[in-house]
C-alpha cells in the first residue's frame, strides 16, 4: 500500500506512480530516476506486500531511504514485519513491537497520519486480534481519507469497516465492500481491485455478478502475480 506521499506529479516519476498503482512494479522501479530513493523504497516495498517475494530488495531499499528519512523509513519498515507476521514469513521476534513503535511514530508525520493509523488497525485485527482497537483505528484513518481526499485510503478504511459491519449490519457491510471495491476501480489500482472483487464476491450470493468479480480477480491476479491473493482463489 502506498501513502503516495513521496510522488513528484511530473516526468518519469508520475509514470512510475501510474505503473505501480497498476501493480506493474518492475516498470515502475525501471522508470524512476537514480536518486528517487523514497519512491524505490515504497514500490520495493508494496512489491514485496503483494508478491511475497523480494524482501531483500525491500529492505535494501527501505536501508537507503533511512538516512533521508528515517521516518517514512520506518514506517515502510514496519510494513514489511507486518508482512512477515501476517504470512509467517521468516518473522523476526522483535517484529510485532517494533512494528507498533514505527506505525506510532510515523502518525505524528503529517504525509503518515492516515495511512500509519490504518496500519496500527490492520495490526490490532490481524495480529492482536483486537476488533474494538481495529475499529478505532479504521474510523479515524477513513476521517482522515476524506478529509485529504485520499481515495486510495479511503477504499482500504471502508474495506476493512464493512467486513467487520457484516456481524451487526449485513447489508451495510456489503455496501461497504462495494464501495471499496468501486474506488479502487476508478483509481486504477488492480492489485487493490482484484482483492476486493474477491472479498466482495464472497459475501454476495451465487450469480452472474459473483461469477464476473471472481474472474476479475482471478485474471488480475495471475497477470501481476500476486501470491496471496492467488492463493486465496
Amino acid at each position: 500500500m502506498t501513502t503516495d506521499a513521496t510522488y513528484m506529479m511530473d516526468g518519469p516519476t508520475a509514470v512510475a506512480r501510474m505503473l505501480h498503482r497498476m501493480g506493474r512494479w518492475d516498470e515502475a522501479l525501471a522508470m524512476l530516476p537514480t536518486d528517487a530513493v523514497a519512491e524505490r523504497a515504497e514500490i520495493q516495498v508494496d512489491r514485496y506486500w503483494w508478491r511475497l517475494d523480494g524482501a531483500g530488495a525491500a529492505e535494501e531499499a527501505v536501508s537507503a531511504l533511512q538516512p533521508s528519512d528515517p521516518v517514512l523509513a520506518g514506517f515502510l519498515t514496519a510494513q514489511i514485519r507486518y508482512t512477515r507476521l501476517l504470512f509467517s514469513l521468516e518473522t523476526l521476534p522483535e517484529d510485532l513491537q517494533r512494528a507498533r513503535e514505527d506505525f506510532t511514530t510515523a502518525t505524528a508525520d503529517p504525509r503518515l497520519t492516515g495511512w500509519a493509523t490504518f496500519w496500527l488497525g490492520v495490526l490490532a485485527d490481524n495480529i492482536d486480534k483486537d476488533p474494538d482497537a481495529a475499529k478505532t483505528a479504521y474510523r479515524q484513518a477513513l476521517g482522515h481519507a476524506r478529509e485529504h481526499g485520499d481515495a486510495l485510503l479511503e477504499s482500504y478504511a471502508v474495506r476493512h469497516i464493512g467486513a467487520h459491519l457484516l456481524e451487526q449490519d449485513r447489508e451495510q457491510g456489503i455496501a461497504q465492500l462495494r464501495r471499496s471495491y468501486h474506488l479502487r476501480a476508478s483509481l486504477g489500482a488492480r492489485p487493490q481491485t482484484a482483492a476486493a472483487a474477491l472479498t466482495l464476491a464472497g459475501e454476495l450470493p451465487a450469480g452472474a455478478e459473483t461469477d464476473q468479480l471472481r474472474e476479475t480477480s482471478d485474471l488480475t491476479a495471475r497477470e501481476l502475480q500476486l501470491t496471496w491473493l492467488l492463493r486465496a482463489l
